[in-house]
């Protein structure tokens, strides 16, 4: 009920792009508190790779808490792919013309590639999308305060996903006062978390309580086992120079003092490696 009166306060801006804004802002303020704590969740921001690569303008990502802030204003966020958890496309109406924008913009967010990281004290497999990762990888759900029937949208959805590898695909879409899609099991035929090869498909209609209650329960559940391997920030620096050396101090071992190294001639102020 809460949700629904601030999303008829968010009525009164009279351009679409506020709107938007304080809409996906709402969504943030309200999972942010109820997700565990070594995640959290930032409105409107972009996703950075350490190849250069950068997703479009993300509404709502979640990430580990102890993410470097790359860039960290009031109201916008660039955030390392391999600190993201997932992301969340928060849509107004979602009818089939938004949706499948949603699904190729997670698709896009789901291709970029995690690699800076530091070598890790122990290993972890994920096992995602019927897959094995040595990382997480990143999930996308899709949030609307309306929309179509979620039959009508099941349909659009389950087109769009047919022929798509399972991790390409959205991992849920949640429409607020009509209903949810989630992935059935190729095994047993439950609800599963993620889409697998042989995947089925669940439209359900919205429970007494809304759909509220599920998305928190599924965002839970996916982020509960969310972790990540140290962060190699250096891959970011990229070819930026972090100092010229102007002189070399030889070791010292024990009482003895040990020749100074020759050092080349440097050409250009060189940056740091191992």
């Amino acid at each position: 009920m809460r949700v629904r009166a601030e999303f008829e306060q968010t009525k009164i801006f009279t351009h679409r792009a506020e709107a938007g804004g304080a809409r996906e802002a709402l969504v943030r303020s309200f999972i942010a508190p109820r997700i565990p704590g070594h995640v959290q969740a930032a409105h409107s921001g972009e996703i950075a790779t350490a190849g250069g690569e950068v997703s479009p303008q993300c509404d709502v990502v979640l990430f580990d808490r102890s993410t470097p802030p790359l860039f960290d204003a009031e109201t916008y966020r660039i955030i390392p792919n391999e600190c993201v958890y997932g992301v969340i496309e928060v849509k107004t109406s979602l009818d089939k013309t938004e949706l499948l924008s949603a699904c190729e913009k997670i698709r896009q967010v789901k291709a970029l590639p995690k690699t800076a990281y530091a070598p890790p004290n122990m290993y972890t497999p994920f096992n995602i999308h019927g897959r094995t990762y040595d990382h997480m990888p990143t999930l996308g759900m899709i949030f609307a305060y309306g929309g179509s029937k979620i039959d009508t949208l099941a349909q659009h959805f389950w087109d769009w996903c047919d022929g798509r590898e399972s991790e390409e695909r959205p991992d849920g879409v949640w429409v607020l006062g009509e209903g949810y899609i989630q992935w059935t099991s190729p095994v047993n035929g439950l609800v599963d978390l993620y889409p697998q090869p042989g995947a089925g498909m669940l439209a359900l209609k919205a429970p007494e309580n809304d759909i509220l209650f599920p998305f928190l329960l599924h965002l839970n559940s996916v982020l509960t086992h969310a972790s990540m391997w140290p962060l190699d920030l250096y891959e970011y620096a990229g070819s930026s120079p972090l100092g010229q050396v102007v002189r070399v101090f030889p070791p010292i071992i024990g009482n003895v003092k040990m020749e100074p190294p020759i050092v080349p001639p440097i050409s250009k102020e060189p940056r740091m490696t191992e």
